[in-house]
């Protein structure tokens, strides 16, 4: 079974990324961004009823379309710009979905129309879990991650944790000496 530390924290960034490509987002939008491109992964909890379980239900209960209008729908009639923000989260909910077509491994299907149908689409050219394709994708994402910190000054806890996102962009923009300048010490 995958390890899914890194699979989540790739659709959470890339859900916040491109959460602050839109004008006016709000924190709490871009907040709602990273839970439309990632809560289908509540599916993996199937796990808790057992490897058989998560075999049977991780990318079939909250990787559909009925699960994807449903989410970014109710996470829509919270948010300020409603239709704009409704087409931005189903726009991210299937952004995980292409990237789980291709980056969870070969043999993964989607159910896309679950429970209509449990025809699984199945993509070819999928990659292994564990490739540098994904970790190309996480490691663009964290840098993209920084680079809006530094630029915007904050960061993805922006709504969560508002004094921990401060002191986060405090020192993604702290200074550094110049070479062969030495620190100065601190008063005794």
């Amino acid at each position: 079974m995958p390890q899914p530390r890194l699979h989540l924290q790739t659709h959470i960034l890339s859900g916040w990324c491109i959460g602050n490509l839109v004008p006016g987002f709000t924190p709490r939008e871009r907040l709602f961004c990273m839970l439309a491109a990632a809560a289908c992964d509540v599916d993996g909890l199937s796990i808790l009823g057992g490897q058989e379980a998560w075999w049977d239900y991780h990318h079939t209960l909250g990787h559909n379309l009925a699960f994807g209008v449903l989410l970014c729908l109710a996470l829509a009639a919270f948010s300020t710009h409603r239709v704009l923000a409704f087409l931005a989260y189903l726009a991210l909910f299937h952004l995980h979905l292409l990237l789980d077509s291709y980056g969870s491994g070969p043999g993964w299907g989607i159910p896309y129309f679950w429970p209509f149908s449990r025809h699984a689409s199945v993509n070819p050219a999928a990659w292994a879990f564990y490739s540098w394709q994904n970790l190309t994708a996480a490691a663009v994402l964290i840098a993209w991650t920084v680079w809006i910190a530094r630029r915007d000054r904050r960061t993805p806890l922006e709504a969560v944790m508002p004094n921990l996102d401060r002191q986060l962009v405090a020192l993604l923009r702290a200074r550094r000496p110049a070479k062969g300048a030495t620190a100065p010490r601190p008063p005794q």
